[in-house]
């Protein structure tokens, strides 16, 4: 589905030491406090001398260090591990109708640096990366952090991908962009490895990359950007699916008689609900004036509306509420679904737009779900929100890379079996 569930154990097999390493290095991680390799042995079922190997290799590396002793049982002192965040560097882009947002995380995933720009129309795609090209080169120099330390690149964008082939499909939401051959130009640009992942799916990669140790999570990250999107967790391991674009939630239908959805159908969730419908509806409602609104065809536009409207929510305008307050029941309904298919207990919010709404939909949202007699699995659902509260996507596409390179996978096993 993704990637190993975390604190798996390692092997003392010779064949795999890089997967070994891998493990050992996830471990130290995701203990920020530190970690005796006495602590690492129990923890990964390695043996001492495995441990010794692979932490001097990492030492070597400049991926950890040591930081001071601390007694863990007879004898004398041992001396502590700690990731060393400035070991490696990865870049995080996500591509957004709004804006391109760039990202620089270190191997803690703490970000260092950041950049926006306007989105390209891809009219002309050698414009289009050419430009993000050098957003990128800038985002390095202006970090000051030294090139060959960076590890590569993450792409997150709106579905359809095909990652295989690191193609954006024809894009929803971007209509201009059709097919572009993103990952493999941006390469040849950047001379850096480069990934490709569906912005709602590099949210949990996000969510999986910063949670705390032993975790096993069966949890939607319910992705609220210029559309709505879905991504999936269970057991602690992303869910991808056959394509890549498992989570596609947004055409579950939650109000038979509401509006015509692009796919013919009405009421579909991920129409209604999502920054330029809310719009719309204000202004249909008289919330916002034609003038306020904008061209809704502009997502700079509808981002500035979006902003007003729910400005106007939060100080209490009963019209703005009811807008939201609607909002959050459909959201509802489609959770319901989400849940009842999956059978997990938490769902989690966060996107571009998310913030701004989030007061008003979980005063509501929360209830509506309990409440529904649809739902089915008995036991509580949890709410909430993002562990990275500011351009979510963006350092999920570069923990996408940090995930890659450093995080246990089953494959390397049987790779090495071969």
């Amino acid at each position: 589905m993704g990637r190993l569930a975390l604190d798996r154990t390692g092997t003392n097999l010779p064949a795999v030491g890089e997967y070994n390493q891998t493990v050992i290095l996830d471990a130290i991680r995701r203990r920020p406090e530190g970690i005796t390799r006495s602590e690492l042995a129990a923890l990964t079922a390695l043996s001492g001398m495995t441990v010794t190997k692979v932490c001097r290799r990492l030492l070597d590396a400049g991926l950890v260090d040591e930081h001071g002793t601390r007694a863990s049982g007879p004898g004398k002192p041992a001396a502590v591990v700690k990731l060393n965040p400035d070991g490696g560097f990865a870049i995080g882009v996500h591509i957004d109708p709004a804006a391109v947002t760039y990202v620089l995380v270190d191997l803690s995933g703490t970000v260092r640096d950041h950049s926006r720009t306007g989105t390209p129309t891809a009219g002309d795609p050698s414009a289009v990366i050419d430009e993000m090209a050098n957003a990128i080169k800038a985002l390095i120099a202006n970090s000051g952090v030294d090139s060959s330390r960076i590890l590569g690149i993450g792409i997150a964008s709106p579905g359809p991908v095909n990652v295989d082939d690191g193609v954006l499909l024809n894009l929803p939401t971007m209509p201009n962009w059709h097919r572009v051959a993103l990952r493999r130009a941006l390469a040849e640009a950047t001379g850096l490895p480069v990934l490709l992942e569906k912005d709602a799916t590099a949210a949990v990669v996000a969510e999986l990359w910063f949670a705390g140790p032993g975790s096993s999570r069966d949890f939607a990250f319910m992705y609220y950007g210029t559309g709505l999107g879905t991504g999936l967790s269970l057991s602690g391991e992303v869910v991808r699916g056959i394509s890549s674009n498992a989570g596609d939630a947004g055409h579950i239908t939650v109000d038979p008689d509401g509006p015509v959805c692009t796919c013919g159908r009405r009421g579909c969730v991920g129409y209604i609900t999502v920054p330029r419908a809310l719009v719309e509806r204000a202004v249909l409602d008289g919330v916002l004036s034609v003038a306020e609104a904008g061209n809704l065809d502009d997502m700079v536009d509808v981002d500035a509306a979006f902003s007003r409207l729910a400005a106007l929510a939060a100080t209490g305008n009963p019209e703005a509420s009811a807008i939201l307050t609607d909002a959050a029941r459909s959201l509802a309904r489609a959770i319901v679904v989400i849940v009842n298919l999956l059978d997990i207990d938490e769902v989690i919010f966060g996107g571009p737009f998310w913030a701004r709404i989030s007061p008003a939909i979980l005063d509501a949202l929360p209830d509506a779900v309990r409440s529904d007699p649809a739902l089915i699995p008995p036991h509580p659902i949890r709410f909430a929100q993002s562990a990275i509260p500011v351009d979510v996507a963006a350092v999920g596409a570069a923990t996408l890379v940090l995930d890659n390179i450093f995080s246990p996978r089953p494959s390397a096993l049987l790779l090495a079996a071969d």
